[in-house]
Formats: C-alpha cells, sequence, structure tokens
C-alpha cells in the first residue's frame, strides 16, 4: 500500500512573517491528518528559517530545484551539501517552470535526479506536457520521453528512490485543472509504462497530480486509484487550504 504524498510548492513566494505564520498554521492542523506524508518545499533562502520552524515535527521539506555540481563557479546555484547542511529530505527536479523558463532538457533534468539521488536526497520529479502537445494528442509520448530520460541515466529501479509529479502545464496557475478521468488516465499510463520495465518499482512508486489540485477537487482526484497525492502550488501557500488536502488524503 502506497503512502499517500501531499507536498506544497510554494515557488518564488513568502516572507519571514509569512512563513512562520503558515508553519504555525500547518503545525497546528497536522492532528487531523492520518495518512499523508506532508512535505514542503520552500526557496532556498528560507530553508534555515523552514528547518527551525518545522524541527520536531512530522512535515518534511526540502528545495525547489538542485545543481548538478557539487560546488564550484555557478553562481546563483544550490547543491546538494547545502540542503544537507539544513537537514532537507526533498527536492523538486524539472518542474514545469524550470523546463520552460531555463531551458532544462529531458538529460539536465535526469541528471539532477540522480544528483539528488546519490546524496540521499529523495527528488520530486516533475513531467507533464503542454497545451499544444495535449491538443496534438502527443501527452503519453511526452511523459514517456521524460520518464525514459531518467530510466537511462539510472535504471529504472531508481525511479522507486524519488517521486514522480504528473503536472499538466496547462493546468499549472491558470485555475483549470485536468478532470479526475483525465489525470487518472495518465497517472495510470505512467504506472503501466514502468511496470513494463518493473513491476516492482510501478506498484511501489508514489505518483502526485500537481495541476491545481485544491480543496474542491482534492477528494476527487484522491479518490483515483493511480493518484498517490498532489504536488500544491498555490493552495500550499494557505494553511487551511493545504490542510484541507492532507486531510482529504486520509480517505
Amino acid at each position: 500500500m502506497r503512502q499517500p504524498m501531499v507536498a506544497g510548492n510554494w515557488k518564488m513566494n513568502g516572507s519571514t512573517e509569512s512563513i512562520k505564520t503558515l508553519l504555525s498554521g500547518i503545525k497546528a492542523g497536522m492532528a487531523g491528518v492520518k495518512t499523508a506524508k506532508v512535505v514542503t518545499c520552500a526557496p532556498a533562502i528560507y530553508l534555515p528559517l523552514v528547518a527551525t520552524e518545522l524541527e520536531g515535527s512530522a512535515i518534511g521539506f526540502g528545495g525547489e530545484d538542485i545543481s548538478t555540481f557539487d560546488s564550484g563557479a555557478y553562481t546563483g546555484e544550490i547543491s546538494a551539501a547545502m540542503y544537507q547542511d539544513f537537514n532537507c529530505q526533498y527536492v523538486i527536479v524539472g518542474h514545469s517552470e524550470r523546463r520552460t523558463y531555463h531551458n532544462e532538457s529531458d538529460e539536465l533534468v535526469a541528471q539532477k535526479f540522480a544528483k539528488a539521488r546519490s546524496t540521499g536526497l529523495i527528488p520530486l520529479f516533475c513531467i507533464g506536457e503542454t497545451l499544444q502537445e495535449r491538443e496534438e494528442g502527443i501527452t503519453e509520448q511526452v511523459v514517456a520521453r521524460q520518464i525514459q530520460a531518467v530510466i537511462d541515466l539510472e535504471g529504472v529501479e531508481a525511479l522507486a528512490d524519488g517521486v514522480i509529479a504528473y503536472e499538466p502545464v496547462w493546468a499549472i496557475g491558470t485555475g483549470v485543472t485536468a478532470s479526475p478521468e483525465q489525470a487518472q488516465e495518465v497517472h495510470a499510463f505512467i504506472r503501466n509504462l514502468i511496470s513494463q520495465q518493473s513491476s516492482v518499482t510501478a506498484e511501489k512508486i508514489q505518483i502526485l497530480y500537481g495541476g491545481s489540485m485544491n480543496p474542491k477537487n482534492a477528494n476527487e482526484l484522491l479518490a483515483k486509484a493511480d493518484i498517490d497525492g498532489g504536488l500544491i502550488g498555490g493552495a500550499s501557500l494557505k494553511a487551511d487550504d493545504f490542510l484541507a488536502i492532507c486531510t482529504a488524503a486520509n480517505a
């Protein structure tokens, strides 16, 4: 039985005071979260604060991106060792905004997955298609290509050391979400694709939905057989909304 996971991605949001308020609210409501593993991914500059605020809690935390390099002349990059200095457990790799705005290729994302995994961090590996790709009917080819890049580099069993987040790019920050049936269809395709190379890995790996999950649609999405949780954007910045999604994972 796969444990549900609800992971918040704050993106480029937050301040010292807002983060303290947010995390205080989330911690206060955790008694109602019986099932899900709860994770928050914050801008790197705030991770020391997050580590302090979450000390002793059951909430995991991590970063939003990672360098493929260990150290050196890479201005603005964040290494695995830097995350480990603050006891981070997770890091997002391949988010659609990184792929789009920073031209990250499938191969680079696979290298970031490998770097996180090799250093003991759990990669939250994002995949998904754009609106144009969905309209062209190539969703399955796109997500298969993105997954295969990691398999080619690390082997299929390596996927079980991470978490996949399927994020239809056309449903991020737009207020539009894939229907539960559309989301389940892609999640089932992903699991079946992995199963063709390793049934054990396919059964074990958590596949989160990352396309505008919110308190109104969380129950219906999380009821689907192959949706194991959510990677949450905007709703993760509001304690009540985030907790409502976490609680929905109890069902």
